[in-house]
């Protein structure tokens, strides 16, 4: 046996035995790369993707246009790194739908902040509630710079009403990293929970996601 396929029955065997625990983040890659692309050695190449993105994270974040940059990078490659995200966030949304808010308010924050955190725009969606405050869904309903004039009532109350919902939660991120509400995320609030009002549907709170930090704006008293 060659040594490289050597060297990747070695990692399967690894993995199979103890999952990804102990396992170093280019190694994880470099997995990810083999399933993708069998045809090549993909150690040196999931080392340059860990040194451009700094961590599993980073590259699994990565844009597609940013990880073609890496030299060994493919098309394969991409889709593999790419396809592997989309699932673990799938599997995250899942593990929320259809359990009461306060019981999964960790898998909650999980997903969001999984979600979220490394988007480069503001991204502005509602956490959708029934009546026993169980998630029916997350949906992002704006993307681009968050302004009053941007996000409409009218919009949200649409959603509410097609989706049945007895109640929300306000969420979108801070590219910026800084987790402080701003004059502009008070205000856009404030005209949410008036405009759901009128529907008799209750706006629970709004969470801001910044990095790896949450901020509500309920438990400031900001709403």
């Amino acid at each position: 046996m060659p040594k490289s396929q050597g060297h990747y029955a070695n990692l399967r065997q690894r993995f199979l035995q103890n999952d990804i625990d102990g396992f170093l983040d280019y190694e994880v890659i470099e997995l990810l790369l083999k399933l993708a692309d069998n045809r090549r050695d993909q150690k040196s190449t999931a080392k340059q993707l860990i040194e451009e993105f700094q961590s599993l994270k980073g590259v699994l974040e990565a844009s597609p246009i940013q990880l073609e940059k890496v030299v060994g990078v493919g098309p394969a490659n991409i889709f593999g790194i790419k396809l592997v995200h989309s699932v673990s966030r799938r599997y995250l949304k899942n593990q929320i739908l259809n359990k009461e808010v306060i019981s999964s308010s960790i898998d909650i924050k999980n997903y969001l902040i999984h979600s979220l955190r490394d988007k480069s725009r503001e991204n502005f969606g509602l956490i959708l509630l029934n009546g026993r405050n169980e998630i029916l869904d997350f949906v992002i309903i704006f993307e681009g710079t968050l302004t009053s004039s941007a996000v409409y009532p009218r919009e949200v109350i649409k959603l509410v009403l097609e989706r049945d919902a007895a109640a929300i939660i306000l969420v979108h991120n801070h590219p910026s990293g800084n987790p402080n509400p701003s004059k502009e995320d008070i205000s856009i609030t404030k005209r949410l929970i008036d405009g759901c009002k009128l529907i008799d549907v209750h706006v629970h709170d709004h969470l801001i996601i910044a990095g790896n930090e949450i901020t509500s704006l309920a438990d400031k008293g900001l709403m």
